[in-house]
């Protein structure tokens, strides 16, 4: 047995975080899982959590965890077909076409759904004339 009842350790190193896995066992012979989450602080000591699970446990304990793991994995993909769905309504671009109900037929709008400006001065213009 290793130190304070350490039977095996391992380690896992992340950017700020370091997590360490521990199966000890107790004074009383009860082998468990330490889980030690150390975070480094800024000029002050190591933040440290630690949980514990016993091995008559340790089923319902990883069960829980892959219900959770399930669940991040699920929401993920949720979230990212939201995302793509948003950016493709984005790239959409809709043209909508005014109604007219001219006399004529003919709408001020073309098919691309630019507005046709109808220059006022030369019509006013050209029924000056006519009247003349």
């Amino acid at each position: 047995m290793g130190v304070r009842g350490e039977l095996f350790t391992t380690e896992v190193y992340l950017d700020n975080r370091s997590y360490f896995f521990n199966v000890k066992e107790n004074r009383t012979g009860d082998v468990f899982l330490q889980v030690v989450e150390s975070k480094n602080r800024d000029g002050a000591d190591p933040d440290r959590h630690q949980i514990a699970v016993f091995a008559e446990d340790m089923q319902k304990f990883l069960q829980g965890l892959e219900l959770s793991l399930a669940f991040i994995e699920k929401d993920k993909k949720e979230k990212a077909k939201i995302r793509s769905e948003k950016k493709a309504q984005k790239a959409k671009k809709i043209y909508r076409v005014k109604d007219d109900n001219k006399k004529d037929g003919k709408s001020d709008v073309k098919k691309t759904g630019h507005l046709h400006v109808v220059s006022k001065r030369n019509n006013v213009s050209e029924n000056q004339e006519n009247d003349e």
